[in-house]
């Protein structure tokens, strides 16, 4: 990859990443407090659990790209203890590590950097932290009404959004 492919590839990456975050925070929100042990299955995460994984997946991948180093297992501050603070905990995090790719310089972008054995030049995690977020947003995303909650809109209106729509007009 050369420098001038990997600063576009980062533009564009960082529009698509920053513009699912949005998408991302309201499914976090949309959890109610009182089901964070909801678990479709015996063996499926928590509500909890995987609302933190994918915060904290998301920002692993992106604060390795600003690192050159990915750190697995990102422990959860002792903080964040609500699903209110996860989607804090994202949102804040989230900004910190856009900024800090932001500001990479095309040789940082295109450094070779190892993931579980696999070398790709940096700024490629950025795609991969988003679809990695997009697959378990989903996942979550099925949780809610079940849950008892409703279910944000993400590519277009979802049936919820619809109903609130309507009822504002009305």
């Amino acid at each position: 990859m050369e420098p001038e492919q990997a600063t576009f590839l980062c533009a564009l990456e960082l529009q698509a990443i920053e513009r699912e975050s949005g998408i991302t925070r309201r499914v976090l929100e949309a959890i109610p407090p009182d089901q964070a042990g909801y678990r479709p299955d015996a063996v499926s995460k928590t509500a909890f659990d995987l609302a933190w994984h994918v915060a904290a997946a998301e920002n692993m991948f992106l604060s390795g790209v600003a690192d050159g180093k990915f750190t697995f297992g990102v422990p959860r501050p002792d903080s964040v203890r609500t699903l209110k603070d996860i989607a804090a905990w994202y949102v804040e995090r989230s900004q910190e590590n856009l900024a800090r790719i932001s500001k990479m310089t095309p040789e940082e972008l295109i450094r070779m950097v190892d993931f579980r054995g696999v070398e790709a030049p940096a700024v490629t995690y950025i795609g991969r932290a988003l679809r990695h977020t997009a697959h378990h947003r989903g996942q979550l995303s099925m949780y809610l009404r079940p849950m008892g909650a409703k279910v944000p809109a993400i590519y277009g209106e979802s049936y919820d959004s619809a109903q609130a729509k309507k009822s504002a007009q009305a």
